[in-house]
């Protein structure tokens, strides 16, 4: 029987890194970069205008004021994708537009708003931006220089990025394919839906909350259905996860019940064995074994301890399988509003509600702690994680939280104030 920590470092040894794959760019958010990336190119290719204004020497305009203007004369219109046919000389300027080349001679843009234009002579009203309002060439990009290692999570401002340097295609990790694998002649899929209201049949609910968590891992769900409680269709739904899937997640018949047949299926088909118990409430059961060199996790098939125990092992497996070097979710000290007791000699993980105070984490539980009360899991943000030594705990006390929202660097605030 090992301790949660144990179990998890044994998961991870057992997965290995997935081969890359080219995929089009748009089809690469949330995936791992599998190539360092070095610019082909200089960005901006030529220095260019941030402005729509009139590019100009500094020494023309300094001083400018509405009451003490600089009248120079327009030689040029430039707009982006041209280029300028002369440079400018003292006492003259450039109608120039965003992202249009700077001229020779100037050195800033002042921006239409400072100006009055007659069509030949611009008048400088402010000189607030001499030398201002410049994109050099090369200061984003220079040729040769790494712009991302491998190992990088592609995000929006990194597509950006690749989009900018011409890059379509781009090398990444593949994505987890993820074989679910449910049991039991008691759970049904939703289109027995009449024999599930009228309490005939137990609605499959873990495959579809796995689906989930599997598409927010960045994985590739594979349903492979719901096995009979029989040792034939337990293993014909395995042996196409083994054909199909880099990793088979299963849920229910792991325990020791009479028709518990997943576990000693997989053992007839030569898995080995790695886990098969944890010192943990809820998930005790969960087990992990490689069979023909594909892993299992075996999950408990009450609804929330399939939950708790995917965040505990699965996602993490799935994150180094995809090349991620961030595995798990991150976990804040807590103090608890309420005292707490639990049976002790199990790490607990307990339903929770955290949140941010100015004096720092608070955390109170969701209510009730029963396995399967899956609404609980709706409203809790986190995993409170009690050590298998502590029994009783005092209201106050500190506990670390696991934080299960994905959303958490978000606010109901805005981040500028309104002025109405």
């Amino acid at each position: 029987m090992n301790s949660v920590g144990e179990a998890i470092a044994l998961v991870l040894a057992g997965v290995s890194l997935l081969p890359d794959e080219e995929v089009a760019l748009r089809d690469a958010l949330g995936r791992v970069l599998a190539e360092d990336v070095d610019s082909p190119l200089t960005l901006p290719a030529r220095t260019n205008s941030a402005m729509d204004g009139f590019a100009v020497r500094s020494a023309d305009v300094r001083g400018a004021t509405r009451g003490a203007p600089r009248r120079l004369e327009v030689i040029e219109e430039v707009r982006a994708g041209a280029l300028p046919a002369r440079p400018v000389a003292a006492g003259r300027a450039t109608r120039v537009f965003t992202g249009a080349p700077l001229p020779d001679g100037a050195d800033g843009v002042i921006r239409q708003e400072d100006t009055t234009f007659d069509g030949t002579i611009v008048t400088v009203l402010d000189d607030r931006d001499a030398g201002r309002n410049v994109r050099f060439a090369g200061e984003d990009l220079k040729p040769g220089a790494r712009v991302l290692d491998a190992g990088t999570v592609l995000l929006p401002a990194q597509l950006g990025v690749l989009a900018s340097m011409a890059r379509d295609r781009v090398r990444v990790r593949r994505r987890t394919r993820v074989g679910i694998l449910a049991s039991g002649d008691e759970i049904a899929d939703l289109d027995q839906r009449d024999a599930i209201l009228a309490g005939r049949k137990t609605a499959s609910s873990n495959t579809y909350a796995l689906d989930g968590l599997i598409r927010l891992a960045g994985a590739a769900p594979v349903q492979l259905g719901i096995a009979a409680d029989t040792p034939e269709s337990v293993r014909e739904k395995l042996e196409r996860g083994i054909t199909e899937c880099d990793i088979i997640v299963s849920t229910a018949g792991v325990s020791v019940g009479e028709y518990d047949y997943v576990r000693g299926v997989l053992e007839a088909m030569g898995c080995r064995m790695i886990v098969t118990k944890v010192r943990m409430r809820p998930g005790s059961p969960t087990s992990f074994g490689i069979v023909r060199g594909v892993p299992w996790i075996g999950l408990p098939g009450n609804p929330v301890s399939t939950m708790v125990c995917f965040e505990l092992f699965v996602r993490p497996a799935v994150r180094k399988m995809q090349g991620h070097a961030r595995l798990h979710r991150r976990t804040v000290r807590t103090v608890t509003d309420e005292p707490l007791h639990t049976p002790g000699r199990l790490t607990h993980f307990l339903r929770a509600v955290a949140r941010e105070t100015p004096q720092g984490w608070r955390a109170r539980l969701t209510g009730p702690q029963g396995s399967g009360i899956l609404t609980s899991m709706i409203r809790a943000n986190a995993l409170l994680i009690v050590p298998e030594e502590v029994e009783e705990l005092a209201a106050g006390a500190e506990l670390d939280a696991l934080l299960l929202d994905d959303e958490r660097t978000m606010t109901e605030e805005s981040p500028v104030r309104s002025e109405t």
